[in-house]
């Protein structure tokens, strides 16, 4: 009894923390972003946008956009496709690239995508950015992105193939090919940078604006 009654408190402590006259709204249906929110206090309403990314994607590289500014593109994107369908909530829209010798990487489409991607990857050091946008009735009023620099050990094809045997579909849902609060820790050697960067959601400078707009209550 104990035990529950604690939980309850903690939840209601969390619900506590956001300071807008109406729910923070997640444009993304990531579950690790939707967590990392949670964990510290801000539980979101999720509001997938309806963007088609690689379309965005091309327009912003034909107009000379950099593949280290695309992330913050998508992001803002999201927030303010979602804020103009809900347009009083703050709507916080999120994305991550993934980087490596000036080749962008996608979520692959099939077991056969992910081991050239894996073997790709292999033995380099490549590069997570992960961005926020917060929009509101249709205005951006912020965005930001940070970055992680990720070296992955060198893995031999049967080394790619255990992996992906035991992860399984899991793997397909990440441009990276690993969840790396997971299995996908197996796989590196080297991280530098903030872990919720790597997760997908810089949130050290998202709680920094929120604390700055007076949105939330620590």
């Amino acid at each position: 009894m104990q035990e529950a009654a604690g939980g309850s408190l903690t939840r209601t402590l969390s619900r506590s923390i956001w300071r807008g006259a109406e729910p923070l709204i997640l444009a993304s249906k990531s579950p690790s972003r939707r967590a990392l929110l949670t964990a510290v206090g801000l539980d979101p309403e999720v509001v997938v946008a309806d963007v088609d990314e690689r379309a965005l994607e091309n327009r912003h590289l034909a107009a000379g956009g950099s593949l280290e500014s695309l992330a913050a593109e998508l992001a803002r994107a999201k927030a303010l496709a979602v804020s103009e369908a809900r347009p009083g909530p703050y709507c916080l829209g999120a994305d991550q690239t993934l980087t490596l010798e000036g080749r962008i990487f996608h979520k692959a489409l099939d077991f056969d995508q992910a081991r050239r991607s894996l073997a790709a990857l292999s033995g380099k050091t490549h590069r997570l950015t992960s961005a926020f946008s917060v929009a509101r009735s249709g205005q951006t009023l912020v965005v930001d992105s940070d970055y992680a620099d990720l070296g992955m050990r060198a893995l031999d094809p049967a080394a790619i193939s255990r992996y992906l045997d035991r992860v399984g579909p899991a793997a397909l849902t990440s441009v990276g090919l690993y969840q790396i609060e997971g299995l996908g820790a197996h796989l590196m050697d080297r991280i530098e940078g903030e872990h919720s960067v790597v997760l997908g959601l810089p949130m050290l400078r998202l709680l920094a604006w929120l604390r700055r707009e007076n949105l939330i209550s620590l």
